[in-house]
């Protein structure tokens, strides 16, 4: 690293192929751009520089007045304070970032970390439950950290009261992730700021959000996605009927993931959950010694207690080249039908680039209404869509991705959309 790039505003990080991961980090910051429209997007425009420029002429195509690509001096502030928090920016072809959740379709294109990068090549399980865990409750969540910790691998959890508490506790000398909903650098609950500080130092923050951002309610679901897809297993040690483990747990099984429960006493509230996966399939679990044994074998770990080597600064962290291949490959082997894409452009090799195709306001309003006349509250397949219409792809995907920017649908993983609530809301007001 030279002094040069030291006394940069922006983090030091890896090279990429297709273009800077400034511009990407842009292009994911602008307005109705998520993680799968921004793929769609790179693989439509060739690098996220392209997809910046040519936003605002697809908005305008649309007949969408004053949209604006988000403007760099957000970025800059971001990576201040990214640089303040020793954070480093993973970006989805970098060799750390973990193999496992690139399988997920919504999988967020950049994570922002604090700690060691490292632990995303070890294997992971997670630990969720209640917030308002019972004493016994806690101390399961402890002894199945401390023990999977013991065997080789990582903890994962979201920071919360109870369950996630004693797990990170339990697990911070063998490794431990904390996936936050909000920035990596916002700490929620404040309880928890003296726990994430020894993360920090001994583990990974990670989260997909802005830095500075505070969580909202909607935030949480997405954060139970990310765990769901790092780690192999989900283990739900005290959960109510409608919690937000049970979210982690159903987004695991959509994954394939396995997913197993701590089982309770029926009087007890907080045993529902449990008991329902349970009866539905679940893995039973009295100790660590059930969760392994219904894993494969890990491997590259001879040590049960591997020695935790201090995580690098940001300054500190080597450039390292991007390899579609990944440096690191998961701990239990794949088949090929699952194997993660060599690259982007395969992983969305059935999206054709459309050609530039020429409307006047007049066809452009007609096609909108085409496709929302179809499409309701309840997601509906996109290439359902694009039969019923006639339409082919060159000229649906456009089309959508204006409507998506003017905020009229919403896209969801699977290929899947909807019209928008305040879509629907404005139309019954007129």
């Amino acid at each position: 690293m030279t002094e040069e790039v030291h006394s940069s505003t922006h983090p030091p990080l890896p090279p990429t192929t297709e273009d800077s991961w400034y511009s990407r980090l842009r292009l994911l910051r602008s307005r109705r751009v998520g993680p799968v429209s921004f793929r769609r997007l790179l693989v439509e425009h060739g690098s996220a520089q392209n997809a910046l420029e040519a936003l605002p002429r697809m908005a305008r195509t649309a007949g969408i007045a004053g949209y604006e690509i988000c403007p760099a001096g957000v970025v800059d502030t971001e990576v201040t304070a990214a640089k303040a928090a020793k954070a480093r920016l993973l970006c989805f072809d970098d060799p750390r970032y973990p193999p496992a959740l690139s399988l997920l379709k919504s999988a967020p294109p950049l994570l922002w970390g604090i700690g060691d990068p490292q632990l995303l090549t070890r294997p992971m399980i997670a630990i969720v439950g209640a917030r308002n865990a019972s004493s016994l409750g806690t101390r399961m969540a402890r002894r199945l950290a401390s023990d999977l910790g013991a065997a080789g691998y990582c903890v994962v959890s979201g920071l919360a009261r109870g369950i996630d508490t004693a797990a990170h506790l339990a697990a911070l000398e063998t490794g431990t992730i904390a996936v936050l909903a909000g920035g990596c650098d916002v700490i929620y609950p404040a309880e928890n700021a003296s726990l994430a500080e020894r993360i920090a130092s001994q583990g990974l923050l990670l989260s997909e959000q802005p830095m500075g951002l505070t969580p909202q309610a909607r935030d949480f679901p997405k954060r139970n996605r990310i765990i769901a897809g790092l780690v192999q297993a989900v283990v739900v040690v005290e959960a109510a009927g409608r919690s937000g483990s049970l979210i982690t747990a159903r987004d695991a099984l959509d994954l394939g993931r396995e997913v197993l429960a701590v089982p309770g006493h029926p009087f007890d509230a907080r045993a529902f959950g449990c008991n329902a996966l349970i009866r539905d399939g679940a893995v039973l679990v009295r100790h660590a010694e059930d969760v392994i044994a219904a894993l494969p074998p890990v491997q590259g770990h001879p040590d049960p207690q591997p020695p935790h080597s201090p995580p690098a600064a940001l300054d500190q962290v080597p450039q390292v080249q991007t390899d579609p291949a990944r440096a690191s490959a998961p701990s239990h082997p794949r088949s090929p039908a699952t194997a993660p894409p060599a690259t982007l452009a395969e992983a969305l090799k059935d999206v054709p680039p459309p050609p530039p195709e020429k409307r006047n306001l007049q066809e452009t309003a007609a096609l909108h209404q085409q496709i929302l006349a179809r499409l309701g509250p309840s997601p509906t397949a996109s290439d359902q869509l694009m039969r019923e219409l006639d339409m082919p792809p060159r000229t649906f995907a456009p089309i959508v991705t204006e409507l998506e920017l003017d905020g009229k649908i919403d896209r969801f993983p699977g290929g899947m959309l909807a019209r928008s609530s305040e879509d629907q809301d404005k139309g019954s007001q007129e």
